[in-house]
Order: C-alpha cells, then structure tokens, then sequence
C-alpha cells in the first residue's frame, strides 16, 4: 500500500512539472516565467524526496537538500538581475 501511494504521488508529480513546463514555455513575461520555474524547482525537489522515500536512500534526502539551495540562490540571483533591468539599475 504505501509503495503504491508513493509511486501516485511521483507520478503526480511528473505531471505537475510537465503543467509547469508548458507553462514555463508559453510565459508571457520575465516575472511569469520567474515564478514558474521557481515552482518547477519545488516540484522537483518533492519528487526527490518522494522517491528517496520509497527507495530508502538517504542520498536522495541530500541531494534534495543542496539543490533546494542552490535553486533558492539562483533565484534570488535572477530576481536581483531581473529587477536591475526592470529598474534600470536604480535601486541597488
């Protein structure tokens, strides 16, 4: 039962991010796009661990970890470019 749930919920997943994806695609502005690909990181990031989960690996956990980082960062990183060219350069 629990292999089962697990297995459904990747799958869930998987078409979630295949949503997100098209999405992502047909995103009129920066910020649309932006935002969907931040999403598309969360979508991925839970079906790492889901599938560390069922697999019972723990490097899976890890390496959900240091991804969520490091897409964190890179957003930060996007948004910070993205609101220097919106801005102008302005505001710091």
């Amino acid at each position: 039962m629990r292999e089962m749930m697990l297995m459904t919920m990747q799958w869930i997943m998987l078409i979630f991010a295949f949503v997100i994806i098209i999405h992502l695609i047909t995103g009129k502005t920066a910020v649309n796009k932006l935002v969907s690909l931040n999403v598309l990181s969360g979508v991925v990031l839970a079906f790492l661990v889901l599938h560390g989960v069922q697999l019972g690996r723990t490097i899976y956990l890890d390496i959900a970890l240091v991804y969520d980082i490091f897409g964190f960062l890179g957003f930060l990183a996007i948004s910070h470019l993205l609101n220097k060219s919106i801005t102008g350069g302005k505001n710091g």
